[in-house]
């Protein structure tokens, strides 16, 4: 073989390398894109059932900071939880979200809080206390007050969103100035752009 030929050679080995090199670079680039089409759609329409569920949980009409609604949504299941106040909102819910277009199943497994005068003498003292508290008041002046107060024979939660860790603090401190109160959970979660919690 002759120089020359064997430089052609490895010319033309130098330029196959760059090559597969640059097709194994893109391959490796658009690998993250590269899910199936059915996959990509069904993770668009899971999206979409989750923001309306969102919604039409919002617009319930008897909805208040003393219920709390959460929901989990499993492709066109949706299973609903957290607490309310009246057996009628927990009927409300599910017929809201069963309403929804792509939705085959509600499982409601929301908890209707018993009736009880003093737990509601204490709903009402706690949101005096938290919502009329000079930085968090401001949280009710939303059209879904972020902040819900969940109580339960006495036993306070707190549920929803706040837009720091300093009103998350505060919260808490005031939930526990109001007397007769057993104990106070705070599961308010931090959100940097505040907004409405279920």
């Amino acid at each position: 073989m002759s120089w020359k030929s064997h430089h052609n050679d490895s010319r033309n080995f130098f330029i196959f390398f760059l090559l597969s090199l640059a097709v194994f670079l893109v391959m490796l680039a658009t690998s993250g894109d590269a899910l199936p089409q059915g996959q990509r759609d069904s993770a668009h329409e899971q999206q979409r059932l989750s923001q309306e569920v969102h919604h039409q949980l919002a617009l319930l009409p008897r909805y208040t900071v003393f219920d709390n609604l959460a929901y989990r949504v499993d492709g066109d299941n949706v299973t609903l939880m957290g607490t309310v106040t009246e057996p009628v909102k927990k009927s409300d819910a599910e017929a809201a979200v069963k309403s929804i277009e792509g939705v085959a199943k509600v499982d409601d497994q929301l908890k209707v809080l018993p009736p009880s005068p003093m737990d509601d003498q204490l709903r009402r003292a706690e949101f005096r206390a938290i919502y009329g508290f000079s930085g968090l008041d401001r949280y009710g002046f939303q059209a879904n007050p972020s902040i819900h107060i969940v109580v339960d024979g006495g036993h306070v939660t707190l549920e929803g969103v706040v837009d720091n860790q300093a009103d998350k603090d505060a919260a808490g401190v005031r939930a526990k100035t109001v007397p007769n109160v057993f104990s106070v959970t705070n599961n308010l979660q931090v959100v940097s752009s505040g907004g409405n919690g279920h």
